[in-house]
């Protein structure tokens, strides 16, 4: 390796230390110089990390630097939310991450009620979810996406490691019914993860638990209840 390969190297592994969320290929790009082949820099990091402290791990199309699973339970302390998610932003969240893209539409028909106005914002804000291509269908309405900030907190690769109908019942976060239908008529990614026999990701299994809380109204529904 030489000196200039060396010194964008260490570049590259300064840029992504100071990062406080993961970073896209292209915002990497921009910090490096032009003639950086950004690619063979990545795939040298992660095999120089690999087996150590922190490891750098692909998120979608972005990477960051992260704890390896076997010792992050080590470093957990519990802490406080003052704001949770709702449920009714938690569901949503569901359908999203399960049917994406989708449009605002075919989200209040899988729930069978109408969002809330800012529920969607509360989403965007929290930066897990973002606009995804219109559909070249009358009124051409807008998509939406989850984002690498979502796969980063629950510690997914991709969407297709999203657990599926039987890893969700196995939880208990899914029952028989109408959700069940509604899954297999709208989602793609559910049949891809249907018979995939990994575990149910744990911090997904427990932000759905924490998290899918009682609305406004006081009454508990099933999570993706089209009657709820």
């Amino acid at each position: 390796m030489t000196n200039i390969e060396r010194q964008n190297l260490r570049l590259l592994e300064a840029i992504l230390f100071a990062a406080s969320e993961p970073l896209s290929e292209p915002q990497l790009a921009s910090r490096l110089p032009d003639d950086v082949n950004l690619g063979d820099l990545l795939s040298g990091l992660q095999v120089y990390y690999e087996g150590r402290g922190v490891e750098l791990v692909q998120r979608g199309k972005s990477w960051a630097f992260r704890t390896p699973d076997d010792i992050r339970s080590l470093l957990e302390h519990e802490i406080e939310i003052p704001r949770k998610l709702s449920k009714a932003a938690m569901e949503i969240l569901a359908i999203v991450a399960y049917h994406q893209p989708v449009t605002r539409a075919e989200i209040e028909e899988i729930r069978g009620v109408s969002i809330s106005k800012g529920t969607l914002d509360v989403l965007l804000q929290a930066n897990w979810i973002k606009p995804g291509r219109r559909r070249e269908s009358p009124g051409r309405p807008a998509t939406w996406r989850t984002t690498d900030n979502f796969l980063d907190h629950f510690g997914l690769e991709n969407v297709q490691d999203l657990p599926g109908i039987n890893e969700l019942k196995a939880a208990g976060l899914l029952e028989s019914g109408p959700a069940i239908n509604a899954y297999s008529t709208f989602g793609d990614l559910v049949e891809i993860r249907e018979n995939n026999d990994g575990p149910l990701t744990k911090d997904l299994e427990s932000s759905l638990l924490t998290e899918l809380e009682d609305d406004e109204s006081g009454i508990y529904h099933e999570p993706l209840d089209p009657n709820g």
